[in-house]
C-alpha cells in the first residue's frame, strides 16, 4: 500500500473529498516524525510503538574502493508491533486478553 492508497482508502472510509484524506494522513505522519526528532516514543494502541534507536559509530568500507570509512553515530526510526497486531496478522483475529487483576482458570 502506498501513501496515495492511505489517502484514497482514508477519503472512502469517511466520504470526504480526496484533499481532506491528504491532509489528514499528512498531518499524522507530519506528528510521528516530529516526535522522533524530539526523542519521544509513539505509542498506538493495539497497533504498535515507534520510538528512535542509537546506533554507535563504526568502520565501514567503501564498495567500490575497499577503503575504509569512518560511519558517525545516528539515530534511526524503530517500530515495534502491538501482541494485537501480530495476532490480527497471523490469525485474523484478535486474542482475548485477560482483564487486569483477573485470575483465568487453568484448563
Amino acid at each position: 500500500m502506498t501513501k496515495a492508497d492511505l489517502i484514497e482508502e482514508v477519503s472512502r472510509a469517511i466520504e470526504m473529498s480526496r484533499k481532506e484524506s491528504e491532509l489528514i494522513v499528512e498531518t499524522i505522519f507530519e506528528s510521528i516524525v516530529k516526535a522522533l526528532r524530539a526523542a519521544d516514543k509513539i505509542e498506538i494502541r493495539g497497533f504498535g510503538s515507534f520510538r528512535t534507536r542509537q546506533r554507535r559509530p563504526r568502520v565501514g568500507r567503501n564498495p567500490k574502493t575497499g577503503a575504509r570509512v569512518e560511519v558517525p553515530p545516528k539515530k534511526v526510526p524503530y517500530f515495534k508491533p502491538s501482541k494485537e497486531l501480530k495476532d490480527l496478522i497471523n490469525t485474523g483475529k484478535p486474542q482475548p486478553q485477560p482483564e487486569p487483576g483477573v485470575v483465568q482458570p487453568q484448563l
